[in-house]
């Protein structure tokens, strides 16, 4: 819903993928070497992170070459440290971003150093969470890696990238979520491969930025976790020590990302640092359209096909209603037994996947009814994805009402489409049980083409 647009900059003849969303102080975010800027926004978590972020901020993200939807990086001898710098100056230059604020978790910690060493005119404020300014030990610096720890890591990426079993070591918090540990799994495939990851972690193990840090003149702050593998709280704490004037927090947990755990403290701290104050937990809301749809008489079908029967007419139901709900710029929210929840920008567009709905099971011969009902109003976006709100609750409501074959909608509905194309059929006033007041509801026939 409302993603930020995929937009392209050049670097010579390359293209560098870049979104921009939200409004106010400039604020770039970077994992570092990987990321997907298109596919980041499939997570319901991550994508409410990213929300929530461009609350408050110009939010820029970016791919860099070699990953995501980017072109791939050149041959051309230059270092990962010179791309990466190449890349993120074409994107502020396309952004219009003069000295934003950077900010960088995972491997982006060195690289936004080098970059701030190159160009300190081009930042207004850094931002370190779980993510170090040198990977290895070094003299002085016992908090890097060992060289067999940094083996075995390269061994364990090689063999693990883009697996479950991966993710849970990285995201501990969400081992035991078998539908995040997958899409997260394909998300790091859809990024590199094991090889070019290993390739380039090899590389940026040789990055050492540690003697930019006292140099530093713009304020920061590092964001540690308690009990993090790859990045230590020790790395991310000396970041902060070693800047003038530099704020670290620490916060417990093992995740290698800022998204999951604490995301609400890590979000407050964000817009504090940013704007000078937070404005607290607060509900994050949106004007939808909501859409429900069932199979009429389910539980009669299905004693009466069999188990089997009914499960292969389930799945060939909820393909058809997973492919209309994406073709009219719709989200599935929820699909439990023979429904489904989702939202819309437009109730026109919610109107329109209905009635394909109906098209494609008659179609397709399926033999099944579906009915529909809608309601728009503001819904509560929750962290796992899902929405609730009053609103939902009507919704459900004015389903309860409809009859197979329908699509009956709220007056609500009716009284933003006047005057458009739809074609409204008043069907008396009811009570929605557990909502205040009666509600007049219409059903909407299907609109003639034009």
């Amino acid at each position: 819903m409302n993603e930020p647009e995929t937009r392209f900059t050049k670097v010579g003849n390359d293209r560098v993928a870049y979104q921009v969303s939200g409004h106010g102080p400039d604020f770039v975010f970077s994992s570092g070497l990987w990321s997907h800027v298109d596919m980041q926004q499939e997570e319901p978590s991550l994508a409410r992170f990213t929300r929530r972020l461009a609350a408050f901020c110009r939010l820029i993200r970016f791919d860099r070459r070699g990953s995501g939807v980017s072109d791939r990086r050149p041959e051309d001898g230059g270092s990962i440290v010179e791309h990466w710098i190449q890349d993120l100056l074409a994107v502020l230059e396309a952004t219009g971003a003069r000295a934003p604020v950077l900010a960088g978790v995972v491997d982006a910690g060195p690289l936004i150093l080098k970059f701030v060493e190159r160009h300190p005119e081009r930042c207004s404020g850094l931002v370190f969470g779980a993510t170090t300014s040198c990977l290895l030990q070094a003299e002085g610096y016992p908090q890097g890696h060992s060289p067999k720890a940094a083996a075995r890591l390269l061994e364990l990426i090689a063999e693990k990238w883009g697996s479950e079993e991966f993710v849970a070591l990285w995201a501990p918090s969400k081992a035991n979520d078998p539908t995040l540990t997958r899409w997260y799994a394909r998300f790091q495939r859809a990024m590199a491969s094991p090889r070019e990851v290993v390739k380039n972690l090899q590389e940026s193990q040789g990055i050492d930025a540690r003697g930019v840090l006292p140099s530093i003149r713009v304020p920061a702050l590092a964001i540690g976790r308690h009990d993090a593998r790859l990045f230590t709280a020790a790395q991310t704490r000396y970041i902060a020590e070693h800047i003038p004037g530099a704020r670290y927090v620490e916060l417990p947990g093992a995740d290698g990302d800022l998204v999951w755990e604490n995301s609400e403290e890590v979000l407050g701290l964000l817009e504090e640092f940013v704007t000078g104050h937070r404005r607290g937990n607060q509900t994050e809301r949106r004007l939808a359209t909501v859409l429900f749809t069932d199979i009429v008489d389910s539980t009669r079908l299905a004693a009466k096909i069999g188990d089997a029967a009914w499960r292969d007419l389930l799945d060939r139901h909820d393909h058809i209603v997973r492919e209309r709900i994406e073709h009219y710029g719709g989200r599935l929210v929820d699909s439990a037994g023979d429904g489904a929840l989702s939202m819309f920008d437009t109730p026109g567009n919610a109107i329109d996947c209905a009635h394909a709905i109906h098209a494609a099971l008659k179609d397709q011969k399926l033999k099944i009814k579906i009915r529909a009902g809608l309601h728009i109003g503001e819904l509560e976006l929750r962290e796992d994805g899902r929405v609730g709100g009053t609103a939902v609750h009507i919704g459900a409501r004015v389903l309860g009402m409809a009859r197979g074959g329908d699509v009956l909608v709220s007056r609500t509905v009716r009284d933003v489409l006047i005057g458009s194309r739809y074609r409204f059929k008043d069907c008396g006033i009811h009570e929605l049980k557990g909502v205040p007041s009666k509600w007049p509801l219409y059903s909407v026939a299907a609109p003639k083409a034009e």
